[in-house]
C-alpha cells in the first residue's frame, strides 16, 4: 500500500542523507557481525584495496591546473586554508578541558582529528551554488584544500595527537604515503589519458567511491568491537558529542561570514569561504583514520561521520536562506536541482 502524499512528503524532506543512512547501517552491521580471524583478515585487505582505489580516483579526477590557477584570487583561498587547517586545529584544542567531564579520551582524539581533515570539494559547491555564491571559487578552494590536507593532514596529526590513542609515529605516516599519496600520485599522473573516461563514467565511479567508503568503515568499526573499544561510548556520551560538535560548527559558520565580509569579501566570495572554510571531507578523513590509527579507527572517525550530517543539515538551511536572499542581478551561477541531484566529477561525495 503506498503511503499518504503527506507521509511521502514528510520523508522527503528528512534531514538524514541517504549516504549517511548507508554508513549507519554499515556500523551496525560491523557491530552485530564483527569479522574475526581470518575474516579481519579479509577485511583488512580489502579496506587497503579500497583506501587505494579510493584515492587513485581522487588524484584521477582533481584538476590540479584548475586549483593553480585559481591562486590568483589568493586572498579567498588562503582564508579558507587557514580556516581549515589553523582555526579548525585551535578549536579542537581548545576543547581538550572537556576531558573527561564531557568528551572521553577517545572521542577528544576523534574530535581533533576531524579538526584537522581537509574541507569537502562536492557539498562546498553545491551549497555554494544554491546560494548564489562564486561557484568558481568554491571548486577552487575545495580542490587545493584536498590537495593540501593529503600532505598537511597526518603532519598535524602526528604534532597534534601523536600521544593519543594509537599514538602516530614514522610509521604510520610512512604508510599514509605508501597507502595515500602514492596512489593519489598515480591517478595525477594518469589523469592526461584516463580523465576523460571518468568524467563520462562519473556516476558510477561514484557508487565505487561509495561502495570503498562504506569498506572502509566496516574494516573500521569492526576492528574496534572486537578490540572491544565500544563500551565508553555509552548514549550520554555521544550526546554530548553531538553538542560540542554542533557549537563547533556554529562558531565555524560565524566566523567565516562574519570575518569575511570585515576582511572586505564580496558576497559571493563570503559564501563560497563560508561553506569550504566551516566543512569538512568524510571520504578524504575517513581513510586517512584508518591508516593512521589503526584498531582504534572506528572511534576516531565516529565524531566525523557525526560532524559530516550536522553540516549537510546546517549547510542546506544556510544555502537556502542565503539564495532567497540573494539580488537577482548579481548572480553569477542560476542553481538547477537539489545537491544531489548534481553531481560534480571530483572530490568528496555527500
Amino acid at each position: 500500500m503506498d503511503r499518504p502524499p503527506l507521509l511521502r512528503r514528510a520523508a522527503a524532506r528528512l534531514p538524514l542523507d541517504p549516504y549517511i543512512a548507508a554508513l549507519l547501517a554499515t556500523v551496525l552491521l560491523a557491530t552485530l557481525l564483527p569479522a574475526h580471524g581470518r575474516g579481519a583478515t579479509a577485511a583488512e585487505h580489502a579496506s587497503t584495496g579500497a583506501i587505494a582505489l579510493l584515492f587513485f580516483l581522487y588524484g584521477a579526477r582533481l584538476p590540479t591546473r584548475e586549483a593553480l590557477d585559481g591562486l590568483r584570487h589568493w586572498r579567498l583561498h588562503l582564508t579558507v586554508l587557514l580556516c581549515t587547517f589553523a582555526v579548525f586545529p585551535l578549536l579542537g584544542l581548545a576543547a581538550r578541558p572537556l576531558v573527561p567531564y564531557v568528551l572521553t579520551p577517545e572521542l577528544y582524539t576523534g574530535l581533533l582529528f576531524l579538526c584537522l581533515v581537509p574541507s569537502t570539494v562536492q557539498s562546498s559547491i553545491a551549497y555554494t551554488s544554491i546560494a548564489r555564491g562564486n561557484v568558481a571559487a568554491a571548486i577552487c578552494a575545495g580542490s587545493l584544500s584536498s590537495l593540501v590536507g593529503i600532505l598537511l593532514t597526518p603532519l598535524l596529526a602526528a604534532v597534534l595527537l601523536g600521544g593519543s590513542t594509537g599514538g602516530i609515529g614514522p610509521g604510520p605516516l610512512l604508510s599514509v604515503a605508501l597507502r595515500l599519496l602514492v596512489p593519489f600520485l598515480a591517478g595525477q599522473l594518469l589523469r592526461r589519458w584516463i580523465g576523460g573516461f571518468l568524467l563520462r563514467h562519473g556516476r558510477v565511479l561514484g557508487y565505487a567511491d561509495r561502495g570503498s567508503i562504506l569498506v572502509v568503515v566496516y574494516g573500521a568499526f569492526s576492528a574496534g568491537v572486537v578490540g572491544g573499544v565500544w563500551h565508553e561510548v555509552t548514549p550520554g556520551r555521544l550526546l554530548a558529542l553531538l553538542a560540542v560538535e554542533a557549537a563547533l560548527l556554529a562558531t565555524m559558520l560565524t566566523l567565516t561570514s562574519r570575518g569575511t565580509r570585515r576582511l572586505g569579501f564580496d558576497r559571493e566570495d563570503r559564501i563560497a569561504i563560508t561553506f569550504a572554510g566551516s566543512k569538512k571531507s568524510l571520504s578524504g578523513g575517513l581513510p586517512m583514520a584508518t591508516v593512521l590509527f589503526g584498531a582504534h579507527a572506528g572511534l576516531a572517525a565516529l565524531p566525523l561521520m557525526l560532524f559530516h550530517q550536522l553540516q549537510l543539515m546546517a549547510g542546506a538551511v544556510l544555502a537556502k536562506h542565503y539564495g532567497q536572499t540573494a539580488h537577482v542581478p548579481g548572480v553569477r551561477h542560476q542553481p538547477t536541482g537539489s545537491p544531489g541531484e548534481r553531481r560534480v566529477e571530483l572530490g568528496d561525495r555527500p
